[in-house]
């Protein structure tokens, strides 16, 4: 079989993965990295897929790799993206008629999370640019606004109030605005947690043949 996003959804073994990985990670006190999280990761990867003009099947491996990248957290968190990825061979290496595909699904979930091994396809950078964007007030999961304000990882993810990636095909860039409350926290908050994550969707960027932009209250910092 021909595997796809919507078979991949209805997997009891993904879904119990991604079930775990939330439970794991609420105990840990991270942000929502469960299906609120790889619902967005999935549908703003195959947009930009589709935005650039990837095949049709390109932009469902980018949307299966979105639902998946994830799935390994609940395993341990420092090697989540390898333990996602071995998971995911194991489902459906065997089931899937085109190992060609999985393979590329594999590597993309593999790579997601840190710039360790070298891009060679458009699949795993787009992944990169819709994981490493997803910044929003929606992934805090405690409601104890004081709690939120001890901790940075919460206080910058709350203090946004609205995250779009935008693709400009003549002007060649892509583009992340982000509202942010800077009553709520400083915009140097921001930098000190996500750089690294901002650098890996500059080299995601580059390599689609796109510059990454970066947009903080109508001003663009990067």
């Amino acid at each position: 079989m021909i595997i796809t996003l919507k078979q991949i959804k209805k997997d009891p073994r993904i879904s119990a993965f991604i079930d775990q990985t939330d439970i794991y990670l609420k105990a840990l006190g991270y942000t929502n990295h469960g299906r609120l999280h790889v619902t967005l990761v999935s549908a703003r990867g195959r947009q930009l897929a589709q935005n650039i003009k990837l095949k049709s099947r390109d932009q469902e491996l980018v949307a299966m790799a979105g639902w998946c990248h994830d799935m390994g957290n609940f395993m341990g968190r420092t090697l989540h993206h390898y333990w996602g990825a071995v998971l995911f061979g194991q489902c459906f290496m065997n089931e899937n008629d085109k190992p060609q595909e999985t393979s590329i699904i594999i590597r993309a979930i593999a790579a997601h999370d840190k710039d360790e091994l070298k891009l060679v396809d458009k699949i795993t950078a787009c992944l990169v640019i819709a994981d490493k964007s997803d910044v929003r007030r929606a992934r805090v999961l405690t409601k104890n606004l004081q709690a939120i304000k001890a901790d940075i990882h919460d206080r910058v993810n709350y203090a946004v109030t609205a995250n779009k990636l935008h693709v400009d095909s003549k002007k060649r860039t892509i583009t992340l605005a982000l509202k942010l409350d800077t009553k709520f926290t400083d915009i140097m908050d921001y930098f000190s947690i996500f750089i690294e994550r901002m650098n890996y969707c500059q080299k995601s960027a580059n390599f689609l043949g796109y510059e990454f932009k970066l947009k903080i209250n109508h001003s663009f910092l990067a």
